[in-house]
């Protein structure tokens, strides 16, 4: 229970709070508001070379014999969930305003977390290996499908007002893809550092995504954010989150019963392709949409970022609990 607290209470959720509050109340404008541009872009680039680094082959390799797995759980994060945006833009536009219903469209686009669809499929006695190859695989490929997708749905959603697929894909490759590959390839040299200095290294990536967080809500609160959204339609925001969770854990659950798959491999089918990385989506916001823009855009991604720390969580430990009841079970028979 205190690590199912530790993931839905975490101190990174209160720092992100504590950002958009910040940014609320002393936003950066002028000459400053340049100068944490300039600053963001390094830092968005070492938070790519640091993923490129940290990420090990060996654990990929171990993974990739569960092909059908991977692609289930491919299928789900950039099929399902942008099919689903898509189908519900009309109404979400109708109930949150256009550019929050972009932003949900945005979230839908965005591969899956990587440390805490592990840190979940652990927890519930799933297929581990499978969750490390899954969840890098979707990260790493998001940096060139995300952006296609932005293109392709924001582009024709917003009426011709989103980025152009080959523009949006040129500007993650040089920010984001390229800084990756420099990581991954140094990995034989820095990669007992990084492994030595986690800590050290996960407070630089949170503190990367924090200083993306308040660049983008300082833009954002300047041209007025907080004056076009409410607390009503926060409420309504956050419900539409919820909605958009449920349907996917509920349709990635039966697709892992229905196609035969092993309890371990449901649930990490589950927990890897339910989810949204607010590290990869933050950074690919700044990158692909105006500054005053990407507040609105990652809006619905923070909501829905806590809502599935909150759900995955009490669903991580129903799981655990029936492992633990099937053991003893076994053990009597």
């Amino acid at each position: 229970m205190k690590n199912t607290l530790s993931l839905i209470f975490d101190r990174y959720t209160l720092a992100l709070i504590s950002t958009v509050l910040l940014a609320t109340l002393l936003p950066c404008r002028g000459q400053a508001a340049e100068v944490f541009e300039v600053v963001t872009n390094i830092a968005i680039a070492l938070l790519f070379f640091l993923h490129g680094a940290k990420l090990s082959r060996e654990a990929v390799i171990a993974g990739l014999t569960n092909w059908r797995l991977h692609l289930l759980v491919l299928a789900c994060t950039f099929v399902l969930f942008p099919l689903l945006g898509v189908l519900t833009q009309s109404l979400a536009a109708g109930i949150v305003g256009t550019q929050l219903a972009l932003g949900i469209l945005f979230l839908c686009t965005l591969p899956s977390t990587v440390q805490s669809s592990i840190a979940f499929t652990s927890i519930a006695h799933g297929n581990v290996p499978a969750a490390v190859c899954a969840a890098s695989a979707s990260s790493l490929l998001g940096i060139f499908i995300t952006p296609l997708l932005v293109g392709v749905l924001m582009h024709t959603n917003a009426g011709g007002a989103g980025p152009a697929p080959l523009g949006a894909i040129e500007s993650i490759v040089l920010q984001l893809f390229v800084p990756f590959v420099a990581g991954q390839i140094l990995r034989p040299w820095i990669g007992g550092f990084i492994d030595r200095h986690k800590k050290v290294i996960g407070l630089v990536d949170r503190g990367s995504i924090l200083l993306v967080v308040y660049t983008a809500f300082s833009a954002a609160v300047v041209a007025g954010l907080w004056q076009q959204v409410s607390l009503r339609t926060l409420a309504l925001l956050l419900v539409l989150c919820c909605v958009l969770l449920a349907v996917a854990l509920v349709v990635t659950s039966q697709l892992g019963k229905r196609l035969g798959f092993s309890r371990e491999d449901r649930i990490t089918i589950l927990f890897c392709g339910s989810k949204k990385s607010l590290a990869s989506g933050v950074p690919m916001a700044n990158v692909l949409f105006a500054g005053s823009a990407v507040g609105a855009i990652v809006l619905p991604l923070m909501l829905f970022h806590q809502v599935q720390l909150m759900v995955c969580a009490v669903l991580a430990q129903r799981y655990a609990r029936q492992a633990a009841a099937a053991a003893v079970t076994d053990g009597l028979r």
